[in-house]
């Protein structure tokens, strides 16, 4: 493959731009790679780059992209509001129609604010717990990503793993002195610190994906409703990637546990920038202008996005038994094969899998469950993994630390050409491990 114009491009934005990018995982910096790939459309499962090298879509917008780029359904319902405006700055039906419908589907949320991102959302769900409770301190846990705003970039995952690093410069000591934070999976330590009762909110990815994969244990969040609930602390479940993926009422209706509080993102807005806040109607019924916590945006509520939210979740409601078996499959066929491609080649994996996502990280541990786990992987192996799958025409998370999404629009014949990739990769790994 040629990557000349996606070099050029890169060149200029680094003269314009802070690291030519802007969303630091896009940099390609982890992979080793000169320059990301910059990408000029996208169809199904396959999106096609400035080069017009073609490859098949294993990131899908990091998750909003369940039913594949440019889904007819959605593009239908784009194409008929785009007509008539983009921006109002007031309320259209289309927000009402979105928020009735992740009512309809997630039956923990009593009332939902719309947002513009994932990072508003959650911001926004801490500031209400804080407001609710009449306390200060809220509590995260290693290497759960909920965006970036100050209180919730400590100890936190994702593009910051991905550049080395777990805290971000620029927040004060004291929002650091209100943010605890606790490895992930240790339900005594969180008894131990919520019995205090001084702590706002629990903040969690029900499944985190945002230092890779993690497979969570339901009994850990049943433990978890049960001492917040004793101490009124707020839940918050962050299901900004979980949401509409792992199930239509999202993790809290796989695991069957219902938080105070929900965000999300991602799949509402259909690829389009969205995000949400939402739960119990006496908590809600604290932001302005019914309270006096604020939130506002100018185009939270967007009917573009909601447009398009409204018609993603609708058409997975109206299918949503058909498509989550078929997107299980999917997943497993992939990883059942890649676990025997290990084998043969004896790379030293350990693969994560829930729904549609999976990780495959390059460690000789047997479990991923937390932080911990995932750095010690091996971050060469997985550059090679990436490189190698790149310049075959699959394009990945740029990132050891992050998941891979599937979409409905992926044939089987794409997985069969995706597991001869990563054969070739996992055979240049064995080479260079000298097996």
């Amino acid at each position: 493959m040629k990557f000349e114009n996606s070099k050029k491009l890169y060149k200029k934005a680094v003269e314009l731009i802070p690291g030519g990018v802007n969303s630091p995982v896009r940099a390609f910096k982890s992979v080793n790679r000169e320059a990301p790939i910059f990408v000029k459309k996208g169809q199904g499962a396959r999106v096609w780059d400035e080069d017009d090298n073609e490859y098949i879509d294993y990131i899908c917008s990091w998750g909003p992209l369940i039913l594949g780029h440019n889904h007819s359904k959605v593009l239908e319902a784009v194409n008929e509001i785009i007509a008539n405006g983009s921006s109002y700055g007031l309320p259209t039906r289309y927000e009402v129609d979105l928020a009735e419908l992740i009512m309809e589907t997630v039956p923990s949320i009593e009332k939902v604010r719309l947002t513009t991102s994932g990072t508003e959302a959650t911001m926004s769900a801490v500031r209400l717990a804080r407001a609710y409770t009449q306390r200060n301190k809220i509590l995260k846990f290693e290497g759960c990503y909920h965006g970036h705003s100050d209180a919730l970039l400590v100890k936190s995952g994702s593009g910051l793993l991905t550049d080395g690093y777990q805290d971000s410069n620029g927040i004060t000591d004291a929002v650091i002195k209100d943010t605890l934070t606790l490895p992930f999976g240790d339900i005594e330590k969180v008894k131990e610190i919520l019995l205090n009762r001084d702590i706002a909110c629990v903040i969690i990815e029900p499944i985190p994906a945002n230092m890779g994969l993690i497979e969570t244990h339901k009994e850990y969040l049943v433990e978890l409703r049960k001492i917040t609930e004793q101490t009124g602390t707020i839940l918050i479940f962050d299901e900004v990637i979980s949401g509409f993926r792992l199930a239509l009422g999202g993790a809290q209706e796989y695991f069957g546990i219902k938080p105070d509080l929900t965000t999300l993102g991602k799949i509402i807005g259909g690829g389009y920038p969205v995000g949400a806040f939402g739960g119990k109607k006496e908590i809600m019924d604290l932001v302005a202008p019914v309270g006096r916590v604020y939130h506002a945006g100018t185009l939270s509520g967007n009917p573009i996005s909601a447009k398009a939210g409204f018609a993603t979740i609708k058409y997975l409601k109206d299918n949503k038994d058909e498509i989550y078996r078929e997107l299980e499959e999917k997943t497993k066929y992939l990883v059942e094969n890649i676990k025997k491609l290990a084998e043969k080649y004896s790379v030293k994996i350990c693969i994560n899998s829930l729904g549609s996502l999976f990780t495959i990280f390059f460690t000789d541990n047997k479990i991923v469950e937390d932080l911990e786990d995932s750095l010690k992987s091996n971050t060469e192996n997985f550059a090679i993994y990436f490189n190698t799958m790149l310049e075959d025409g699959i394009i990945i998370p740029p990132s050891q630390f992050e998941a891979h999404f599937l979409s409905l629009a992926h044939t089987n014949e794409d997985l069969d050409k995706t597991l001869i990739s990563i054969e070739k990769a996992f055979k240049k790994i064995g080479e260079k491990n000298g097996k």
